[in-house]
């Protein structure tokens, strides 16, 4: 099971920080979904999040992510979702040449360079972690 970045990375034997953890969350507004990516060694900053993008966002419960993305949490990939969702990616992600994120379950991942997971997500590149 690889479903916190801890164990991901021990499992692919790589650093944390190159699993590409899916956060769902909810933007305040408009109520919808918004996908943030941040590096497993990194934790999203909300402030940096409404500073940087305009958006507030607050957490999403397990029955809103599965009805907005189609998965449930630990497995929610970066793409494939039942509805369109807003992304953001965090800068920290751009250290790796390789990531790793979730590919619909809990027991599976994918690899990938930061370049492919912003192409594929049309996702905003942000610094929206914690210093």
């Amino acid at each position: 099971a690889v479903r916190t970045a801890a164990l991901a990375a021990e499992a692919l034997d790589c650093a944390v920080g190159q699993i590409a953890n899916s956060l769902i969350f909810r933007d305040k507004a408009s109520q919808h979904a918004v996908l943030v990516m941040c590096a497993g060694d990194r934790r999203v900053d909300l402030q940096k999040v409404k500073l940087q993008s305009g958006i507030e966002l607050a957490k999403a419960d397990a029955d809103f992510v599965r009805q907005q993305t189609g998965f449930a949490i630990g497995g929610v990939p970066p793409v494939a979702h039942t509805n369109p969702l807003h992304t953001l990616l965090d800068d920290s992600l751009q250290r790796h040449a390789v990531i790793w994120a979730a590919a619909g379950t809990p027991e599976s991942v994918f690899c990938m360079s930061p370049q492919q997971l912003q192409l594929i997500t049309a996702g905003s590149w942000l610094d929206i972690a914690q210093s």
